[in-house]
This record gives structure tokens, C-alpha cells and sequence, in this order.
């Protein structure tokens, strides 16, 4: 009985539990702030104790569920029209150091001490404070380094010299089918595609994938069955 409830509350635990996340929104773990980071634990709480359930206690987990992701959601949009809610809920970024001073009372605040900060920075990539102009540790806890400008990498700006603009590369075949949605934004068509594959002497169903980029040169792939038969990590 257990195993039958099981087959039931699990699949519709996780069916709701990935429609509800569709509808909050997606955000990568690296820029959860607490408040999100809390709200992914509790929901996903419910939702295992939902898939666990009597079927008696099933229903109230739902609600339960249902009633905390619309609260999420209004508090999110509460924030994005209000400032304060949004500082509030969120958080701000704090200012630990800035032109060669430490703001002790903002580590307090952040909840890290001198050991840790000098370690987030060597993360970065700096090992040395001189080169550092201003740090900050954003809502999310990751830290954001503006270096001196002296120890920048240079920039075409920099240099004077003057750069082609790239643009994303737009996916047109998959497991050789064309995406034709993906394909008519580049501007192109089947018959396009179909003479570039006849050029690259290339079957559709060869291709693995193909991209078509910024100058609409398609690049392509192809599978094959093939095992690499060498190790080029020893």
C-alpha cells in the first residue's frame, strides 16, 4: 500500500514542484541571495513531504506548497516595484574596502572576517590589496573586485585599436534535424542550409550539430560511433 501511495504522491510532487519553480523563475544558485536560498529549501521540503505523505496528509502539503510559492511570488513583485521591499527582502551590497581602507563594521555586517575576504580575493585572482581599488560582497555573497586601473588587462580601447563586434552563435541542427525557428532568425533557409551541407559534402542526419555565426558561416559537427582509443591526460 505504501508502494502504491508512493507511485502516486512522488510524480505529482515533483510534476507541481516543477511547474511552481517555472513560475518563480529561474536563477542560478550562485546568485541566490539568502532570502531565494530559503525559499528553495522550504519548497523543496514540502515537496518531499508531499511525495511522502499519507494521501490523507497529501492535500495539505499541496496547499501548503501552492500558498508558499505564491507568497514568493508576491514578495518578488513587491520588490521589483519598491526599493526599500526590494533592500528589505534582498539585501544590498556592502563596501568592504575602497582606496586603501577596510570598513570594519561592514564585515560585521557581511559576517566574515580579514582571513576569509583575503581569501575570496585570491579567488579572483588578486594576491595582493595594492592592486585592489574597491570590493564589494553583493547580496548573493560573492564578492565583485574593481581593480586599480593600472592593474587591469588592457582593452582594445586601451590600445587603440578598433574590434569586430561578435554576436552569439545561433544553433540550427540538432541530432540532424533543422531547427527551423533558430534557422529563419539568422536570416536563412532550408535551401541555405541544405547547399551548405551539399559544399561541406555532408549529410543531414551526419550532423551532430551545426551553429551559424556572426559572419553566417555554419560550422559543423558530425557524430560518429567511434571511441578515442588513446588518453590525453597521461
Amino acid at each position: 500500500m505504501d508502494f502504491l501511495r508512493a507511485l502516486i504522491t512522488a510524480p505529482v510532487s515533483i510534476i507541481v514542484l516543477f511547474f511552481l519553480s517555472k513560475l518563480i523563475g529561474n536563477k542560478q544558485m550562485s546568485n541566490l541571495n539568502l532570502f531565494d536560498y530559503i525559499n528553495g529549501i522550504t519548497i523543496g521540503s514540502i515537496a518531499a513531504e508531499m511525495a511522502t505523505s499519507e494521501l490523507g496528509d497529501f492535500w495539505g502539503c499541496f496547499a501548503a506548497l501552492i500558498i508558499y510559492a505564491f507568497a514568493v511570488i508576491i514578495i518578488s513583485l513587491i520588490s521589483q516595484k519598491s526599493i526599500v521591499m526590494r533592500r528589505f527582502f534582498a539585501g544590498k551590497a556592502v563596501v568592504l574596502y575602497d582606496r586603501g581602507k577596510i570598513f570594519k563594521k561592514n564585515f560585521s555586517t557581511a559576517k566574515i572576517d580579514m582571513n576569509e575576504f583575503l581569501t575570496m580575493l585570491r579567488n579572483k585572482g588578486y594576491f595582493c590589496l595594492d592592486d585592489v581599488e574597491t570590493v564589494l560582497l553583493e547580496q548573493s555573497g560573492q564578492m565583485s573586485v574593481l581593480p586599480k586601473d593600472s592593474k587591469r588587462p588592457a582593452t582594445p580601447d586601451d590600445l587603440k585599436i578598433r574590434v569586430h563586434q561578435t554576436r552569439p552563435e545561433v544553433v540550427v541542427i540538432i541530432d540532424g534535424h533543422i531547427l527551423k525557428d533558430n534557422l529563419k532568425s539568422t536570416g536563412n533557409n532550408e535551401e541555405w542550409i541544405k547547399k551548405q551541407l551539399k559544399t561541406q559534402n555532408i549529410r543531414l542526419d551526419e550532423v551532430f550539430a551545426a551553429v551559424c555565426d556572426g559572419n553566417n558561416n555554419l560550422k559543423l559537427y558530425e557524430c560518429t560511433d567511434a571511441k578515442p582509443t588513446n588518453d590525453p591526460f597521461e
